[in-house]
């Protein structure tokens, strides 16, 4: 893997890039949800980038949302874009009658397809950690397809 990002060092990256798309979220133990996400990426160089990814997620009962922020590293190829990534943050769930906060974390990666101004994110896979009140849970996963725009 270290080598597909270090031959891709000869590929500009863009400075920035900004995605919207939607999401599907499988929580532990519970019910499987709908939703967005978004996120902007500032890249440094051909390789690594700092990303700030927000999303909701509509669960029958409550609603989850995510703000994370972290490390990105990249290969900026001619026609793909595979992507790696840590990201930490906050997560709020929020029902009729009770709200709570907490630490959410996310590792995970995807590829991005395209040429140009636009791509597709054909896919992202995350396993999304979560802390409320004390409590883990340590098995969620997210899923994001969507439209990145490039500048």
């Amino acid at each position: 893997m270290a080598t597909v990002f270090l031959s891709a060092a000869s590929f500009a990256a863009p400075k920035a890039e900004v995605f919207g798309g939607f999401q599907y979220t499988h929580f532990d133990g519970g019910p499987n949800a709908g939703g967005w996400n978004a996120a902007l990426t500032g890249n440094f160089n051909s390789w690594l980038g700092i990303r700030a990814d927000f999303s909701g997620a509509y669960p029958t009962g409550f609603d989850y949302y995510t703000y994370t922020f972290g490390p990105e590293i990249s290969a900026h190829l001619p026609m793909v874009k595979p992507f790696a990534h840590v990201l930490l943050g906050g997560g709020r769930i929020s029902s009729g009658f009770a709200n709570l906060n907490g630490f959410n974390m996310m590792i995970g990666g995807g590829a991005d397809v395209g040429h140009g101004t636009f791509a597709w994110r054909v896919a992202q896979f995350d396993w999304m950690s979560q802390r409320f009140n004390g409590v883990s849970d340590n098995k969620n996963i997210r899923i994001t397809t969507g439209i990145v725009a490039r500048f």
